[in-house]
């Protein structure tokens, strides 16, 4: 493993990466504030899921049911949040997956693969937490990276199994299989309103051990 890799953390399955991401912020967060109102804020942190599925036991016994089921039903390998749906297809007019596909076809080797999802000079309030995806083609794999500027945790799993959807789609346009979904977060958090039931998954939950 490169030098560089040791920082990322690594888990089989999405249900233990999210319990992983609710105690990181829970051991080592502080108190803290967002736009929805107090949180627990933890330190930024960079981790891989090699296999994502809504059928995740830990997600189906400990998630929230009526939220996957609707987004398990909408085209769960296509669908994506609207507003991240409609910054990834028409940004100022491009369809920016695309343009990701045509780069790596062009130059499989490129690390210029980058997707912006935020407009400069944008209001505050209309940022998305998602900011940006990143592709890049490695031992015959499509990588992708999802960097997130915050993120509340308690909640994080519902948009990574979609965001598998979107690897999946460049992946099919590039004719390669996909690898682990790399995700970055800059403000992991926890809402205070959610603490009590992040209490509760974690009191249920043995702790996992990363890969």
């Amino acid at each position: 493993m490169a030098a560089a890799d040791r920082s990322v953390r690594r888990w089989e399955t999405c249900g233990r990466a999210w319990i992983a991401l609710l105690r990181h912020v829970w051991a080592a967060g502080q108190a803290g504030m967002e736009e929805r109102g107090p949180i627990i804020e933890g330190p930024p942190i960079l981790f891989e899921i090699a296999s994502l599925s809504w059928e995740d036991p830990i997600l189906r016994e400990h998630g929230d049911g009526a939220r996957m089921s609707r987004w398990s039903q909408d085209r769960p390998r296509r669908t994506l949040h609207s507003e991240f749906g409609e910054r990834l297809r028409d940004l100022n007019g491009v369809h920016q997956l695309h343009w990701v596909a045509d780069l790596l076809r062009s130059r499989p080797w490129t690390t210029s693969a980058w997707i912006s999802l935020t407009v400069p000079g944008e209001d505050a309030d209309t940022v998305p937490t998602l900011a940006a995806l990143s592709f890049r083609i490695r031992d015959y794999r499509l990588i992708m990276t999802a960097m997130f500027r915050s993120q509340n945790v308690y909640r994080g799993y519902l948009s990574y199994i979609p965001l598998r959807g979107i690897q999946l789609e460049v992946a099919d346009d590039l004719g390669l299989p996909p690898g682990p979904l790399r995700v970055f977060i800059d403000v992991p958090h926890i809402e205070v309103a959610d603490a009590g039931g992040a209490a509760t998954v974690l009191a249920s939950v043995p702790e996992p051990n990363a890969a």
